[in-house]
């Protein structure tokens, strides 16, 4: 096994390690529907990042890294279609709930003593 060789293989390697451990995140995060602990801007730099990238992969042979990129570039197009589709902010809508209810439970015995005394 020649130099060349052996690093078309550690690159194809390295390629599936990184893949495997990618596939975690996408699974918890299909199942879920939870995208709130992801930030949407490092989503979207991601993504413009990983096209500009490609016009430095377009230059390379094919092989590992064609592999490694397209996959990176495929999960971070459908985790900012996630994020966008999936993420609503809940915790404003739950405090201004929950800020409402304490706000009319204030009331409450004031409306009380109105219906007792007519």
């Amino acid at each position: 096994m020649n130099l060349h060789q052996i690093q078309i293989l550690a690159g194809a390697v390295c390629s599936f390690i990184f893949m495997s451990a990618t596939f975690p995140m996408l699974y918890k995060a299909w199942r879920t529907k939870n995208m709130a602990s992801y930030s949407l801007l490092n989503i979207g730099l991601n993504n413009a990042g990983n096209l500009l990238y490609w016009l430095y992969v377009t230059t390379l042979p094919l092989g590992p890294v064609w592999l490694l990129h397209g996959f990176n570039t495929i999960v971070t197009l459908i985790m900012l279609i996630w994020c966008l589709i999936y993420r609503v902010d809940k915790q404003p809508i739950q405090r201004l709930s929950a800020e409402l209810k304490r706000q009319t439970a204030i009331f409450a015995p004031i409306q009380a003593d109105k219906s007792t005394a007519s």
